[in-house]
């Protein structure tokens, strides 16, 4: 018959040793420490029929949205195919969630992640693959909803209670529901401190409501936690510069881009994409990053053509538009048109919708085609969502539009969008700073020196704030969730 899992939900394994081993590979997963893939391959070296292993190892693989993880998964998930005589409805489920994504139908995968979670809202393997799929789909209502409907089930004395809240949190916030988010955060930290989730999904809400101050002093506080052996701490020295940044502060955001954003390991890694989109931004703001560039086109151009997920493909083009490297361009661009030609499947539609006219734009941006680089965001600027990331993440866009819209002397546009971002982060010294500049180009002046002075006065009123220590490094190590989160 099998027996239960921690949470009492069935599986077809008699070994409580190979269910101890997931149980611990899943947590790893989820806290972001430590290697779960080879906990796994010690349980299914013990256990050749252990069905959840193998759903759990491909699904693991498939979430570091990397193209060279495919055969991996695809090997994992035809053992657990075979081995279907043996499963229960619920493993089942899992293979055939797998078995959609591989064909590139990622709807349908969390669609049969859902009908797991209808019978079984216990699976936190189930809720915790659905969730990170959920997030590559831009589907934040669907992110936010999924956890409402499974909670029906939890409670503090259910074991992985604390990571739900965690992921459940970020979900709001990534839904608009910034005090909810931030609290359901909050209680997942206070029950594991180490819930390095949990504190990136406070870490998202502050940089959402403009809380730069707030940003640094809770980064800083809980620095041990998340900085050291944490698979995360690359992305979550991202958003300690993301508050520096705002600040104009950039000084330090060198400083972490060094010790926290850049590494050394040699070839691509997700982490790349944390510091093309950090060399992005300051490009954006004037800051000349030209000399950091090559490092990071060196590690992207070998795979220019192998485009698999199309926000992935976003930060391999900015860093072949800011590197200057026009054929690694060329052939990135060409892998995405016959990506979309040649394969169907929901990156596809995310690469044709999104993905490729992102990518032009970014390409014509830094051949200072402003005009062009305007008219390719404009019209999608409220679809950018459907290829995924966070809010956090995707603002990159509409800052490039914004300040594509200044360098093209479009300033009503640039107002216009300019006080969208004012109306909801009114907090934001950078943002008064470059509504300073639409309002002197529209002619303006008055209006503009009153945008001035609203950033200097923001920036006058910053608390002293102690200094994060960018002396902790963590090398990277298994990270569910390519785009980063």
């Amino acid at each position: 018959m099998g027996l239960n899992d921690i949470r009492c939900v069935p599986t077809s394994s008699d070994s409580q040793t190979a269910l101890d081993r997931l149980e611990e590979a899943l947590e790893l997963a989820i806290i972001m420490r430590g290697d779960p893939v080879a906990v796994l391959d010690a349980a299914l070296a013990d256990e050749p029929g252990f069905v959840l292993g193998y759903c759990l190892r491909a699904e693991m693989r498939l979430l570091t949205t990397e193209r060279s993880s495919v055969p991996l998964a695809a090997r994992d998930v035809e053992m657990a195919e075979a081995l279907t005589g043996a499963a229960n409805d619920r493993e089942r489920g899992h293979i055939a969630a797998i078995r959609a994504w591989l064909e590139g139908d990622l709807e349908k995968a969390v669609n049969c992640w859902e009908a797991v979670l209808l019978e079984y809202p216990r699976d936190l393997i189930a809720l915790f693959a659905a969730h990170m799929t959920d997030f590559f789909l831009g589907e934040a209502p669907q992110m936010r909803d999924r956890f409402a409907r499974a909670m029906r089930a939890w409670d503090a004395d259910t074991p992985g209670y604390g990571f739900v809240l965690g992921m459940y949190g970020f979900s709001l916030e990534e839904a608009g529901d910034f005090g909810r988010g931030e609290e359901m955060c909050r209680k997942a930290v206070e029950l594991n401190p180490k819930d390095v989730y949990a504190i990136h999904g406070v870490a998202h809400v502050m940089e959402m409501m403009g809380r730069q101050e707030d940003g640094i002093e809770w980064m800083t506080s809980r620095q041990d936690d998340w900085a050291v052996d944490c698979g995360f701490a690359i992305h979550l020295w991202w958003h300690t510069a993301m508050y520096h940044l705002d600040l104009g502060q950039y000084d330090r955001v060198f400083e972490i881009y060094e010790n926290g954003i850049r590494h050394s390991t040699d070839g691509i890694s997700l982490e790349e994409l944390d510091a093309a989109s950090m060399l992005w931004r300051l490009n954006l703001l004037g800051v000349d990053v030209s000399d950091r560039w090559a490092e990071l086109a060196d590690r992207w151009e070998p795979s220019a053509e192998d485009t698999y997920y199309a926000f992935n493909d976003m930060h391999a083009m900015m860093t072949f538009a800011g590197a200057g490297r026009d054929m690694a361009a060329a052939k990135l661009l060409a892998a995405t048109a016959s990506y979309v030609t040649e394969r169907g499947g929901t990156n596809a539609q995310m690469t044709k919708d999104v993905g490729i006219p992102i990518c032009r734009a970014l390409l014509a941006f830094s051949r200072e085609d402003y005009g062009t680089t305007v008219d390719l965001l404009l019209p999608i600027r409220y679809r950018s969502n459907v290829f995924g990331g966070s809010y956090a993440q995707r603002d990159v866009i509409a800052l490039t539009l914004i300040e594509a819209a200044l360098r093209a002397g479009r300033f009503k546009l640039a107002h216009a969008l300019l006080a969208e971002r004012t109306a909801v982060k009114e907090t934001s010294p950078m943002t008064w700073k470059l509504m300073a500049r639409a309002l002197d180009g529209a002619g303006d002046v008055p209006a503009a020196a009153t945008a001035r002075d609203k950033a200097e006065t923001l920036l006058a009123g910053i608390r002293p704030i102690a200094h994060i220590n960018t002396g902790l490094r963590s090398d990277p190590v298994f990270i569910p969730g390519g785009c980063l989160l």
